[in-house]
């Protein structure tokens, strides 16, 4: 089943390479942390009800309109991200200059390709 496929590939990805050595490290978005563990909360909630929906049979139309709302809560979600990144991590890596600024720079634009294509 496609939709189950979909969930799958949605579970958490294991940080590699580059991303490793961060993982300990202070990110951009740890001041607003509880508020996107909120938001995401709240979007796994959403998920749920689209779960339910389906199960009672529910309006092709309305459930089609709860994933639009979810996506974009994501998407949101997906901007703040990046622009806290830009704002802390991509900024102190410029300011640092050398090789981590072209590396964090790169990182950057293949995030926004990635966020452009969803």
């Amino acid at each position: 089943m496609r939709v189950k496929a979909e969930a799958d590939q949605m579970t958490q990805v294991q940080p590699q390479g580059d991303q490793q050595e961060h993982a300990e490290s202070h990110h951009g978005y740890t001041s607003g942390k509880d508020e996107y563990t909120a938001r995401l909360r709240r979007i796994e909630g959403q998920v749920r009800g689209l779960q339910r929906m389906i199960a009672e049979d529910k309006y092709c139309i309305d459930i089609l309109t709860q994933v639009s709302a979810a996506t974009r809560a994501l998407q949101s979600v997906a901007l703040g991200l990046l622009s806290d990144h830009l704002a802390h991590c991509v900024a102190q890596a410029v300011a640092d200059g050398g090789p981590a600024a072209d590396e964090k720079l790169r990182e950057a634009t293949a995030a926004i390709a990635r966020l452009v294509r969803s």
